[in-house]
């Protein structure tokens, strides 16, 4: 059908009230302040909404009730469309675009500074996901094949020794030349008795 696309929208932050006001020209090379601006008297009021689209962020200020799109910023590298004042927390500078790729600056501010906060929450969950992109689900991304694992079992009539500290060099005796029975009568055997004691001193 005309005038749809496959795109997804996805609503990253929204405020269902905002300010718009007029900005005088830059004074200062540093960036913008809200105390240049007359905070009390805006140009528009109504909602603002993030949402995330394909590949794209935009950022939509729009009528509270008919959803009437009143101007709009895409969010994208260099991330220059959103730029905070030097002065307070609460508002912001919008480089917003028109038909036929006109651009204009505007004021935007938030009731709340937590709403702000999100805001610049949202903006940056967006370039962090945008400067480390996830492959997609269906890529063919490369795997390493695993290593082949090693064998260490014996081949047939292979022989292997172990060598005991402490064991080097003993010999072990041989079957040829048994050691000697130890006997009673003699003194050097291991099991020769002691010799009886002096007649005279027997206890």
């Amino acid at each position: 059908m005309d005038g749809l696309t496959d795109e997804i929208e996805s609503v990253l932050f929204i405020c269902r009230e905002v300010m718009v006001y007029q900005v005088p020209p830059r004074t200062s090379a540093s960036g913008y302040k809200a105390a240049e601006w007359d905070v009390e008297r805006f140009l528009w009021k109504g909602r603002l909404r993030v949402l995330e689209v394909g590949n794209r962020c935009d950022i939509r200020l729009e009528d509270e009730t008919t959803g009437e799109l009143f101007a709009q910023a895409t969010y994208a590298t260099p991330w220059t469309q959103v730029e905070p004042v030097l002065d307070s927390s609460r508002y912001f500078v919008l480089r917003v675009e028109g038909d036929g790729g006109k651009r204009a600056y505007i004021g935007m501010g938030f009731p709340e500074r937590t709403e702000s906060f999100d805001f610049q929450v949202a903006l940056q969950s967006v370039a962090k996901r945008a400067s480390n992109p996830q492959p997609a689900e269906d890529e063919d991304v490369p795997v390493k094949p695993a290593a082949p694992p090693k064998d260490y079992s014996l081949k047939e009539g292979q022989t292997f020794s172990i060598k005991l500290p402490g064991r080097e060099g003993r010999k072990t005796p041989s079957s040829d030349n048994p050691a000697p029975a130890s006997t009673g009568s003699s003194g050097g055997g291991l099991f020769a008795l002691p010799p009886p004691p002096p007649p005279g001193r027997r206890r």
